[in-house]
């Protein structure tokens, strides 16, 4: 039996694009990897139609909170999971489902998939600001910035010119916005480290690539989907990659999984 220590765990996030279109995908990566956690966005189902069973037969347990077609997160997890919490504080039981946490080996971990945006003229880009502005007063009312947390998903927002394969196409545009720099700096001014840039400083490196054009064999890609860290856990963080694997298989997710190791 393996042991599983206050300081042993292996922690993914993956927005699978639909778990049903994806699942035998995750299996086969979780398999290969065994983290002891996969936080995943986009599922795309309710949760009587999540594969838990399929899950539950490699070893995990699930907590869900999904929607019909659209949206919808989970977290998978080897080890005990304690107060879930679904959606964002003050939120409706109605709202778009993009955010569950849960208390797993001490480290409060949420599975986040911000708003995409559409267009910066759009309704939708002060929606995905609004929304981010929130998930920072959840973290505010919620959980210590001293103790063990990990906010990790697809944020939809490019940090810096590193993350974008053109930044002269982008800059002033959905996903790599100035307003969207701010509320993103805000929310990782709650104490929240990139666990990959703390360790690869190099540009040129996503985790997601568009469907048309060729951008993946092209590498036009963006690098949006994230494991934050609190400093405590950023102390512990011995590695931190992203997989492109999953990309090159037949009928992929457009992002690909960012897996942290905390020792």
């Amino acid at each position: 039996m393996r042991y599983y220590g206050p300081h042993q765990v292996k922690v993914a996030t993956w927005n699978v694009n639909s778990i049903r279109a994806r699942l035998n995908h995750a299996c086969e990566w979780l398999g290969r990897h065994q983290p002891d956690v996969l936080c995943m966005q986009e599922t795309k189902v309710v949760d009587d139609d999540f594969p838990t069973d399929e899950f539950m037969r490699l070893g995990y347990g699930v907590a869900m909170a999904g929607q019909l077609a659209y949206n919808g997160v989970a977290i998978l997890s080897r080890l005990p999971m304690k107060d879930i919490g679904i959606g964002l504080a003050g939120q409706s039981l109605d709202a778009d489902k993009r955010v569950i946490a849960a208390t797993i080996s001490g480290i409060r971990v949420f599975s986040c998939y911000v708003p995409n945006g559409k267009s910066v003229a759009s309704p939708a880009f002060q929606e995905k600001l609004a929304w981010l502005e929130q998930l920072r007063q959840t973290l505010d009312a919620t959980v210590d910035p001293k103790s063990d947390v990990l906010v990790c998903g697809d944020f939809n927002i490019a940090t810096d010119e590193r993350d974008v394969f053109a930044p002269e196409l982008f800059r002033g545009k959905t996903h790599f916005h100035p307003d969207e720099h701010r509320a993103l700096a805000k929310l990782r001014a709650f104490g929240l480290k990139d666990a990959f840039r703390e360790l690869h400083s190099e540009g040129g490196l996503y985790s997601w690539w568009d469907y048309r054009a060729g951008g993946f064999r092209k590498n036009e890609g963006l690098r949006i989907d994230y494991v934050f860290l609190s400093e405590s856990l950023s102390a512990r963080c011995a590695s931190a990659i992203m997989d492109r694997e999953p990309r090159r298989l037949d009928k992929p997710s457009d992002h690909i999984p960012v897996l942290v190791e905390l020792t």
